[in-house]
């Protein structure tokens, strides 16, 4: 089973210098691996290697001092990154998706690098990570890395003015944790105007993160407009905005976590809609508050969550969903604006969303076996 612990790193002004150094030598290195890559192809119809490149690597060092004063195995997994950014591209191309060929990593888009093997150490008895050619940086360690985990990766990261490091820990399987009993079971509709909506009834506001930070973005996204491109004051004001952003973003992500685990405490059997988010936000109408409520990111905290407590998580088809009655099962079509359920066969008036949260419910297969073999329904619990 692996995992991923991050913590906050507190370099000093010298050992930040170093690290942003160390980013731009690697992105340097990114780039023009990138380029030999594209040259080779366009001229002998060559494809150039991971191993070709990684071998080129002792005679680089030679003539270039930046790559010198950096980790080998950084460099390594720099060229094993591009690699793996190769792999993808090809992978769609066979799919027959969009490719998106490799793009060159411009000033400020390269923001992380890794130690793949060694070259690191944490001490946690001085809270400090001991980095190879940069030495020990103040660390974090808000909650420690269990004793039977092995760490097999630290990637240091950049984010704005912060900086994390990342451990990939390796940890033993554990014993299957026992399967709880279907005693309490939700289906649950994903909104924008109530973020999720559950066949009980209840619903939880959609707290727009970046909506109520919009007034904030829009001023200092219009100070940098006024900034000369280029300039020193540009790149000042381009991290405030940067500031804005990652206020949003942690805020989103720590309501997610919070209300992941009320569903997972409270319930045994979650089941949401098998929904294609990434075909939903070509929606330039709603993309935007699709992206804001952050559907995706709550199922997979959901997810996680309920396979270390022994509860399920069940995506079922969200076709129609809202368009049937969830008591008689007949077709009652209705447009985005219909907010409210009418069904003219058996007089069912619900709630929108509330209607299509019984569906889902009841499309469940682990729902239906509990009740079949409990002769009854499952009972639900407010959230």
């Amino acid at each position: 089973m692996k995992r991923t612990y991050q913590f906050r790193l507190y370099p000093t002004t010298p050992q930040a210098t170093i690290l942003t150094q160390w980013l731009t030598t690697c992105r340097l290195l990114y780039n023009n691996s990138l380029a030999e890559r594209k040259q080779a192809w366009e001229t002998q119809q060559h494809s150039v290697s991971y191993y070709e490149q990684a071998n080129q690597l002792k005679d680089a060092k030679k003539t270039t001092p930046s790559l010198q004063s950096v980790h080998s195995q950084v460099l390594q997994d720099v060229l094993r990154r591009l690699d793996k950014t190769f792999q993808h591209f090809f992978r769609r191309i066979n799919r027959g998706e969009k490719a998106g060929y490799p793009r060159f990593k411009g000033k400020y888009r390269y923001d992380s690098f890794t130690y793949p093997q060694s070259g690191f150490a944490l001490d946690y008895h001085h809270k400090k990570l001991r980095l190879s050619k940069i030495g020990a940086i103040t660390i974090t360690l808000h909650r420690r890395i269990p004793v039977e985990g092995v760490i097999k990766t630290c990637t240091i990261t950049r984010d704005v003015d912060h900086w994390y490091a990342c451990f990939a820990i390796a940890l033993p399987n554990p014993d299957p944790q026992p399967q709880r009993d279907i005693r309490k079971a939700v289906g649950i509709d994903v909104g924008l105007k109530s973020l999720i909506t559950c066949n009980n009834g209840d619903t939880i506001a959609n707290p727009r993160w970046l909506r109520h930070s919009e007034k904030q973005l829009a001023k200092e996204q219009r100070r940098k407009d006024r900034k000369r491109k280029g300039s020193h004051n540009r790149h000042k004001q381009n991290r405030k905005v940067a500031r804005v952003h990652r206020k949003i973003r942690n805020q989103r992500k720590d309501f997610h976590h919070q209300l992941s685990r009320i569903l997972v405490d409270t319930y045994d059997l979650i089941v949401y809609e098998n929904l294609r988010i990434t075909n939903m936000v070509k929606n330039h109408h709603l993309a935007k508050s699709i992206s804001d409520a952050g559907w995706g990111q709550l199922m997979c905290f959901t997810e996680y969550k309920a396979e270390e407590a022994g509860s399920l998580v069940e995506y079922v088809s969200a076709y129609n969903s809202t368009q049937r009655c969830s008591r008689c099962g007949k077709l009652v079509p209705k447009t985005l604006a219909t907010r409210i359920h009418r069904c003219p066969y058996c007089g069912l008036v619900l709630a929108r969303d509330h209607n299509s949260a019984i569906t889902v419910l009841h499309r469940s297969t682990h729902y239906l076996k509990s009740c079949s073999s409990s002769g009854q329904e499952l009972s639900v619990e407010p959230v």
